[in-house]
């Protein structure tokens, strides 16, 4: 094993996760329940969607202080990558581990489309280059709405650490802009030191055949950069 998929009760994301990382990008993944000690050997952590302990408080409030976080918190401090999607951005702002809080979207309505994204120049990995103009992801939330102080959004934009916004793209068909009210159209962010990096949109549902398109596999090769330069040989890329 070389990624960790960290399983909640209500997570619903984690096997789309692992055939993400397994089956097409080709880095060895398992899940691994939230009261179980994070692996030693892991070299990079999975948070996936879902609804963790039922959304109940408010989203990743009662996830972030599962048996596995603090091995998590120490893995992030140490610099290993670590990406949550959707409930799992939600669980790494409320532990701390990426600013900001995602709360109620805007129309209070739970939005489930394929949305056009910007992606933004944020590391050498992540960029315009790398991922393209815009690409497609599903996102499928009720509280994706991404809110920081002014000040504190200021450093962030500064900082180059938004990942992805919101895009409308009426002549494709996606005419939703900001499906949820997140400030300054964000729908991704990393921390400063750029190994911790959390979005709403899904890049594991569509990386196969049968997916709208295919643009998660550039996301997550992004994401998994550092360990496909540094796989050994046999491994799919």
């Amino acid at each position: 094993m070389r990624v960790a998929i960290i399983q909640f009760p209500g997570s619903n994301c984690d096997w789309d996760a692992w055939h993400a990382v397994h089956d097409v990008i080709g880095l060895p993944a398992e899940r691994i329940w939230h009261k179980s000690e994070l692996p030693s050997e892991v070299e990079a952590v999975i948070v996936p969607g879902g609804f963790s302990f039922g959304d109940y408080l408010r989203c990743g409030a009662i996830a972030r202080f599962s048996p596995i976080m603090a091995g998590l918190h120490r893995f992030a401090e140490n610099g290993g990558p670590v990406l949550g999607i959707c409930n799992g951005f939600q669980i790494l702002c409320e532990a701390g581990l990426l600013p900001g809080a995602l709360i109620r979207n805007s129309g209070l309505e739970f939005r489930c489309l394929t949305q056009c994204l910007e992606p933004v120049d944020s590391t050498e990995f992540f960029n315009k280059a790398k991922l393209g103009e815009r690409i497609y992801l599903p996102i499928a939330h009720g509280e994706g709405n991404y809110r920081l102080e002014a000040n504190a959004l200021a450093e962030l934009e500064a900082n180059n650490q938004v990942l992805l916004r919101y895009a409308g793209d009426p002549t494709e068909g996606f005419p939703y802009g900001n499906p949820n009210g997140s400030v300054n159209d964000i729908a991704g962010v990393r921390n400063l030191a750029g190994n911790v990096f959390g979005m709403m949109p899904h890049p594991e549902r569509v990386v196969a055949p049968y997916h709208p398109c295919l643009d998660g596999i550039g996301v997550l090769k992004a994401f998994f950069a550092p360990l496909l330069d540094a796989q050994p040989v046999g491994l799919a890329g």
